[in-house]
């Protein structure tokens, strides 16, 4: 065996990485067990490493992949008897990775095994100093292929594979830590793009890379690490699929978007549709953070106004998310024993949360009531739930319902698929004499879509068709469509060269009913915008209110992300009312922001008009500089008589000229004196038309 391991070029202080099927070898001459065999070629790999060797094997576990637990300790491998014996020898050291873990025995086991970053085939993973170490992989009686080819078509960017979040638990002295693993994988319902190493195996045997020794009934088989970075990359020049199934075979492509949900939603809508109709054409489209319904929904507002769609697709790094795979629910339902249905994904696509897992079988009602979710707030009401980081399956009703569920025992079947996919993001510009830009953004991603991000979505093009009209704004504008609120800051990290241009945002959501609105302020304090948005919500709508985020709550500046540090970003809302919390035509009950009786053509006017004189307001924010001091500019009665028109108000008029002294702007000039902007414009511009007064743009 250590001769064998000489003629496969193996010399002393190698870092050696071995995949292996020792019982294929026959049994050695030291015993007929295991423990045999280990020790026979453990002592061979050391006769010819040394003690300045390392010797690496793979533990894998795929525990996250599994939603198990991962100790480190004890968490057996999946990898055979030799990689599991040498885990448990007294001396060696695991790797923390919860899906790809390597125990290591030699002189840099602690080396290579210490520390290990969240991605498992990333910068300064196992594979990442394995290669740096001038590392060979030597298998076995297998072919020459290995796990390190992931960590190559990692570096090299493959566009089969992509990053996925797996989240889970680790278990570290006894202590359970919340955490999760990156894995550059594929979509393993696409047999397209199924690993063939096989073909890496041809061409690094024909270019004369691999040294092949046989052993009794195997063989040892040899590889450079460097050697196999360079094949691939030369491959892959010549065939980008060189390591799938279709490599090799003349070329073919892979389907790389394979769809599962082919359904037609039959959207229509009309040239210039009136929002009303964007509204209730797009009501019955399912949404989703990644799905066939958004992409429709998105579709067709595209052609409503002048619209560019930006595409990430599943595993695009946005600082710190990573988009996900496509999820697709095509079944689901609870039912009694005996076949009783108590509710399914027909009745109500919030039945089940967004990225379940699936899940067929029969619980107990205290299983069931652990992936059960329900609003707290509304006993009607089915709540939308996302599981993107929980990796477990769930349910959702009402509180009625599950108050319902008494019997002992119940059936649950939950087919979800997950495969790769694009977020794709809508963004309408209307260019401003600046490139400071205000963002407006609306959310289009919940199933059913309902009133909230759908009219939110359909009121910004309403808006943007105004804007689209003008000829001078002081400032650029953009609409955002997002599937979801993580859709907000993924746009902006693809879109950095946007945030210092950003002076701020706000996103609508639920703007076609009757009732106040609510504006929630940005977490920066007293902005501009906030100022702005405040005033002329108060001047449209007096019994609207203006709320300050509270910690812990779901504040629209956090949809930003990091970027919320710098940009001011506010909400914009109706008030929710019980009374639209009522069951739909169906019969079935939903979710109260998903009610589309109460939305009219007037209401929605109405919030079009107030973001417009919002954005008006915005607009006409200058700072008045006098061109005389305040107090001599008072002393004239002309300026006087034609300002005020009782001595009441010639004192207010006073103390509202002496605060233009430039260095506040209009907006905090009415916010300090409890007066609608439109008079302390009014004031400024009559002062400025005498000569009296010059106007400074923002900083």
């Amino acid at each position: 065996m250590a001769s064998a391991l000489r003629q496969a070029g193996l010399r002393r202080g190698d870092v050696v990485f071995s995949h292996s099927n020792i019982g294929y070898f026959g049994y050695p001459e030291e015993g007929r067990t295991a423990t045999d065999a280990f020790q026979t070629i453990l002592g061979a790999f050391h006769d010819v490493i040394g003690d300045e060797g390392t010797l690496v094997v793979p533990t894998f576990t795929y525990s996250f992949a599994r939603r198990e637990a991962f100790d480190p300790d004890s968490t057996a491998s999946a990898m055979g008897t030799f990689a599991e014996m040498l885990r448990l020898h007294p001396k060696s050291s695991r790797s923390h990775d919860p899906l790809f873990s390597v125990a290591a025995l030699g002189a840099r086991a602690q080396e290579l095994t210490a520390n290990m970053p969240r991605e498992c085939f990333g910068k300064d993973s196992f594979w990442d100093r394995f290669l740096e170490t001038d590392g060979v992989v030597c298998n076995l009686n297998l072919d020459a292929g290995s796990t390190f080819i992931h960590y190559v078509e990692r570096c090299l960017n493959v566009p089969y594979r992509y990053d996925k979040v797996f989240p889970g638990v680790f278990v570290i002295n006894g202590q359970t830590i919340s955490g999760d693993a990156v894995y550059f994988c594929a979509d393993t319902s696409n047999p397209d793009l199924e690993a063939k190493f096989e073909n890496f195996d041809a061409v690094a045997r024909s270019q004369g890379v691999v040294r092949n020794v046989r052993v009794g009934r195997g063989a040892i088989v040899a590889i450079k690490a460097a050697d196999v970075f360079r094949v691939i990359k030369d491959g892959l020049r010549h065939d980008p699929w060189l390591l799938t199934a279709c490599g090799r075979v003349g070329g073919k492509a892979p389907m790389l978007l394979r769809s599962i949900d082919r359904s037609d939603f039959g959207v229509s809508l009309s040239e210039n549709a009136p929002i009303e109709e964007i509204s209730k054409s797009l009501w019955h489209v399912p949404g989703g953070l990644m799905s066939n319904g958004y992409d429709a929904a998105l579709d067709a507002l595209s052609h409503q106004v002048a619209m560019r769609v930006h595409e990430y697709p599943t595993g695009t790094h946005c600082r710190e998310w990573i988009v996900p795979e496509k999820w697709v629910c095509r079944e689901a339902c609870l039912e009694t024993l005996d076949g009783r249905r108590i509710f399914s994904l027909v009745d109500n696509a919030l039945h089940v949360p967004e990225y379940s897992q699936p899940f067929s079988g029969t619980v107990t009602r205290e299983e069931l009531l652990k992936h059960l979710t329900v609003d707290l707030s509304n006993r009607r009401a089915i709540p939308y739930h996302q599981m993107l980081s929980e990796r477990d399956w769930g349910l959702c009703c009402s509180q009625e319902t599950k108050e319902s569920l008494i019997e002992t025992d119940y059936r649950v079947h939950i087919s979800a698929n997950f495969t790769y996919g694009t977020l794709k993001i809508g963004e309408v510009t209307v260019p401003g004499e600046h490139a400071d830009t205000i963002i407006l953004c609306a959310h289009l991603g919940y199933p059913p879509q309902g009133h909230g991000g759908l009219i939110g979505a359909a009121v910004g093009i309403g808006v943007m068709r105004e804007l689209l009209k003008r000829d001078q704004l002081l400032y650029t504008y953009r609409l955002l469509i997002v599937p979801d609120p993580i859709g907000s800051f993924a746009y902006l990290s693809q879109n950095e060269q946007v945030v210092p241009k950003t002076k701020g945002g706000l996103f609508l959501d639920g703007l076609g009913l009757p009732g106040p609105y609510i504006l929630q302020l940005s977490n920066h304090g007293r902005t501009e915008m906030d100022l702005c948005f405040g005033l002329a919500m108060r001047a449209h709508d007096p019994t609207g209110r203006a709320t300050i985020p509270s910690p812990g709550i779901d504040c629209a500046w956090s949809q930003f992300g990091a970027q919320s540090e710098l940009i001011p970003v506010l909400s914009f809302s109706h008030a929710l009312q019980s009374s639209m919390d009522a069951p739909d035509p169906k019969g079935s009950t939903s979710h109260s922001g998903n009610d589309l009786r109460m939305v009219s053509a007037e209401h929605l006017q109405r919030s079009v008009d107030l973001v417009l004189h919002m954005i008006d307001v915005l607009e006409n924010n200058l700072i008045p500089v006098p061109v005389l001091r305040g107090e001599l500019l008072l002393e004239r009665e002309d300026v006087r008589s034609e300002l005020s028109s009782s001595p009441e108000r010639s004192q207010k008029l006073g103390e509202i000229v002496l605060a233009m002294d430039g260095t506040r702007t209009l907006a905090q000039i009415a916010d300090a004196h409890a007066m609608s902007f439109e008079t302390a414009r009014q004031i400024a511009e009559k002062l400025n038309q005498r000569g009296l007064l010059e106007y400074r743009n923002l900083p």
